[in-house]
């Protein structure tokens, strides 16, 4: 063989490699997972009866499926997190509760395994589950919690930095410059974790004095007193309450001068800013705050005053989110990748914008147990409009992996969710409920522990440790779960098949639980 001959049987051999290479890239779809903290659907405009409009976040549902009944298996930010990288329940990755919680990184999760599928795998924003990022060629990650102005970021390398700007637009940024620079030949994952809408909603400075002359209707719930259910009687996340809504730290009524321990975390983050900066921010705070302390409102007037404010920086927060967003859309779209791109935005949980009177998370109740779910599909992917089927946060990494072409390992305890998104018509077999469990207590908020069930109509909680309470709920005569039926002898049967159903689901999922109650009697 001569060398002419040979170099064009290297160049065959180059040229087809390459092309194997082009085609993977090509069928194998990207993915964008975009989730934020503490951000609840009853604030996206797509989900209807918004207070605020959502445009980018609706653009996604617009163009793919919103999820209708899309829910957490542990109402909680770590514990949510943790679910999801490795698609298993509390119990089984170990990450139960962020009070004493510090997620093993050693085991199986889901961006190892699309690693090992041949994806370029990064993270960017919130980690929040204390140890040491695995499974990721790239991370760039808030410290801790992260802050709303000048955040501190831990790097891949090991070093940390105080980024300038306002934390929303710097995790876009460094988003976008991750796909920058990333092998264009291969797929890849990328999770884009905001830090908003997280308490206590500092808002970017440019939308301070948005929705200032909004009034924001009370939820129908607000004056709920939780009569028939005494765990939620014993929380501490009320706003009426001084004691868990804080006037300064909440609401940033602050005159200098205050050095209470709320006041001077409440300054530890305003502080951040540039001193120009700072000046802007109180400049337009201490109005708020002066007329507050000339003309104080008392008892309900108080509390109705304080939903205002929050709802006015929730508010605020939630618009920069959106803005972010349409940037992110903007640049797949530039960049000719939205055609082969899984874009996924979900929040770690639900949230309390006033109903039954509260702020923040935890119980099993509707309002934090959904969490908003709306993605736009890759080519192959022909599902559009709503999608009714109970899905969960342990469901996405099955169906990343999925989507992957990778096998689900056994003890991933999630499904996949591509059967719902390959055609308009939804499976003929799917779940009938769902399981949850949240352990944090005693803590932040005082939310008891509990576990339960949820189908289609019905509801079943069981509060315990310090407390045995059960509760049921008729979802379809009770939307709003005002009524404990638990023992009630109409929804005798009712109660049995749910019992029946959750002693399965328990079974199904490996929680001990139940038993571990019984041996303690």
């Amino acid at each position: 063989m001569n060398k002419n001959t040979t170099l064009r049987y290297t160049l065959l051999i180059v040229n087809c490699q390459l092309s194997i290479v082009n085609c993977w890239s090509q069928t194998k779809p990207n993915i964008v997972y975009i989730m934020t903290d503490d951000h609840t659907a009853q604030m996206m405009s797509c989900y209807g009866n918004s207070p605020i409009q959502t445009p980018n976040l609706d653009r996604i549902a617009n163009e793919g499926v919103r999820f209708t009944r899309s829910f957490v298996a542990n109402s909680l930010s770590g514990p949510s997190r943790a679910c999801m990288i490795t698609g298993k329940l509390s119990h089984k990755n170990g990450f139960t509760n962020n009070e004493h919680g510090i997620f093993d990184g050693s085991q199986q999760t889901m961006p190892k395994l699309m690693q090992k599928a041949g994806y370029q795998t990064a993270l960017i924003g919130k980690w929040h589950l204390v140890s040491t990022p695995t499974g990721f060629d790239h991370y760039d990650i808030l410290q801790g919690q992260g802050e709303y102005y000048n955040p501190t970021f831990i790097h891949d390398n090991g070093t940390r930095s105080v980024e300038q700007g306002y934390c929303t637009d710097i995790i876009t940024d460094k988003s976008i410059a991750w796909m920058e620079q990333r092998d264009q030949s291969r797929p890849f994952i990328l999770f884009v974790h905001h830090k908003a809408c997280h308490r206590n909603w500092l808002p970017k400075l440019e939308d301070m004095r948005l929705f200032e002359d909004e009034v924001f209707p009370l939820p129908d719930t607000f004056w709920d007193t939780w009569e028939g259910r005494p765990a939620a009687q014993q929380q501490e996340m009320s706003i009426a309450s001084p004691h868990d809504m804080d006037i300064i730290y909440d609401n940033k009524i602050y005159l200098p001068g205050d050095t209470s321990r709320l006041s001077r975390l409440y300054l530890n983050y305003v502080n951040r800013l540039s001193e120009k900066d700072r000046e802007t921010y109180f400049q337009f705070h201490d109005s708020i705050a002066r007329a507050f302390k000339a003309y104080p409102p008392r008892g309900r007037a108080l509390a109705e005053y304080k939903f205002q404010r929050y709802m006015r920086d929730y508010c605020k927060v939630t618009k920069s989110l959106d803005d972010n967003v349409g940037r992110l859309l903007q640049y797949l779209q530039e960049k000719g990748l939205l055609d082969n791109t899984l874009i996924v935005y979900t929040s770690d949980q639900g949230f309390y914008m006033g109903e039954h009177g509260w702020f923040d998370k935890r119980f099993m109740y509707e309002e934090s147990l959904n969490t908003p779910l709306v993605m736009r599909l890759p080519k192959g992917y022909e599902r559009r409009g709503t999608i009714d089927e109970m899905v969960q946060n342990i469901d996405y990494a099955p169906t990343f992996l999925d989507m992957a072409g990778a096998s689900v390992p056994a003890d991933i305890q999630g499904i996949s969710l591509t059967p719902l998104l390959k055609q308009q018509k939804s499976p003929k077999k799917w779940r009938d409920a769902i399981y949850y469990h949240y352990y944090e207590f005693p803590a932040e908020h005082m939310v008891k522990r509990h576990y339960g069930i949820r189908t289609s109509r019905y509801k079943l909680i069981h509060f315990y440790q310090d407390i045995d309470q059960w509760e049921l709920y008729d979802l379809q005569n009770d939307p709003r779960e005002l009524h404990n039926l638990y023992g009630n002898p109409a929804y005798r049967k009712v109660q049995q098949q749910m019992h029946s159903r959750l002693r399965e689901l328990q079974h199904h999922y490996d929680d001990p639980i139940e038993s571990e109650l019984s041996s303690r009697q």
